[in-house]
């Protein structure tokens, strides 16, 4: 999993789809915080709601899925996983006030079919706090197709190498595998429901893959000296492969919710 807001978008569709317990939903989260606690973003999504205001203690999450529940659409259940990050908000609705707190965790589970967006964000040490946002119009899907997002994830994998070789600014560095191979081993191991396809996780396993590999990149030897105009040359290089990972990332939920709800 990407991140906590494709669990809770994955498995918050697979139970509106009655494929998945709560109990199953509340132990898919637990790898990414001990506690979760929930409440509105503000004292009008509170009265609408009835969330706790961020000045009171959070509601379960077992909450947040009966109010799913209760506002899902009949035309069923719509969960989607939003990334949003400067220049690229694709499939981000309003307010204001949630375009802001999702820009800054980079990360939303966008709960359409019941009118929610909810935003997850550390608020004490082993305490992951989910803030409700009411949306009254959600924007329609962006992000291609899992099989266009495999392909450009791919594709900029090769015009990355390619254009920071041209640079000159890809030399390696001593022990980048073993870097690599530690970020991988300290993603959080979260489960998918019963009946979720291979192939979106196979993608997920690939964008955290060139993730790592990005990351590892960024960096320098220590002591080492790069010029200013070698590392924007680099930063500028690797963007597009940053915004790839998103767009596959975003795909391969959209697909695995699909497939989960589809009949």
């Amino acid at each position: 999993m990407p991140c906590a807001s494709a669990s809770l978008a994955v498995w918050t569709a697979a139970w509106l789809a009655g494929s998945a317990a709560a109990d199953d939903v509340l132990d898919a989260l637990g790898p990414w915080s001990e506690a979760h606690d929930v409440v509105a973003a503000d004292a009008a999504t509170a009265a609408v709601t009835d969330l706790p205001t961020p000045d009171h203690a959070g509601a379960g999450v077992a909450t947040l899925l009966v109010l799913a529940r209760r506002r899902v659409s009949p035309l069923g259940p719509d969960a989607r996983l939003v990334m949003p990050a400067p220049g690229d908000v694709r499939g981000l609705p309003g307010p204001e006030a949630l375009r802001i707190a999702a820009m800054e965790a980079g990360e939303c589970a966008v709960l359409a079919g019941a009118g929610l967006a909810v935003v997850p964000a550390p608020v004490a040490d082993g305490v992951l706090r989910w803030t409700v946002h009411l949306v009254d119009e959600v924007p329609p899907a962006a992000h291609p197709s899992l099989s266009d997002a495999e392909h450009d994830l791919r594709s900029s994998v090769r015009d990355a190498a390619d254009t920071l070789a041209a640079m000159d600014v890809a030399k390696p560095r001593a022990g980048v595998r073993e870097e690599i191979a530690a970020a991988l081993r300290r993603r959080p191991d979260a489960s998918w429901p019963a009946g979720t396809p291979g192939r979106p996780l196979r993608v997920l396993q690939h964008a955290d893959e060139v993730e790592a590999i990005v990351i590892a990149a960024s960096g320098d030897d220590p002591g080492g000296a790069v010029s200013s105009s070698a590392t924007l040359a680099r930063t500028d290089a690797l963007r597009p492969l940053a915004t790839a990972v998103r767009a596959a990332r975003v795909a391969a939920v959209a697909e695995t919710v699909r497939a989960l709800t589809a009949a």
